[in-house]
């Protein structure tokens, strides 16, 4: 990891509620961001965040997310998710998010990941991998 993966980085990142994001539970023309797409959104934002300042061989993995969905946003308007780092312990770090659409915050909540090698982690999966294989 570089020096500069540390506690104060932040983006945000707007994002648009289309289709794929919505969810339609009630009803026709009532679709809003779903929130399994809310979840995915913030932990790519988070990822992406991160990738720049990991070295090469490295990864980050999420390892708990946290999330209030709010408030409802309708199919085509857009949100801005924004993830913070609030904590950086070696290779564990904390991530604050905060979500909104136009007119409120819809979504806040806390993100950890954990930077891996990537390598070490391809090992551990291939591993688990063989002994599912003999069970």
């Amino acid at each position: 990891m570089k020096n500069t993966l540390k506690a104060g980085l932040s983006v945000t990142r707007r994002i648009t509620v289309d289709v794929e994001r919505s969810v339609d539970l009630l009803g026709p023309g009532l679709e809003v961001y779903a929130t399994p797409a809310m979840v995915r959104d913030i932990e790519i934002v988070s990822h992406d965040l991160i990738v720049e300042h990991l070295d090469e061989g490295e990864e980050s993995v999420g390892t708990h997310i946290s999330v209030d969905h709010l408030g409802a946003t309708p199919l085509g308007m857009a949100v801005d998710i924004t993830v913070t780092v609030v904590e950086a312990d070696g290779r564990r770090l904390r991530l604050d998010i905060d979500v909104k659409d136009a007119l409120k915050q819809v979504g806040r909540g806390r993100h950890d990941r954990f930077v891996v090698d990537i390598e070490k982690q391809k090992a551990r999966l291939e591993a688990k991998l063989a002994k599912a294989a003999e069970s």
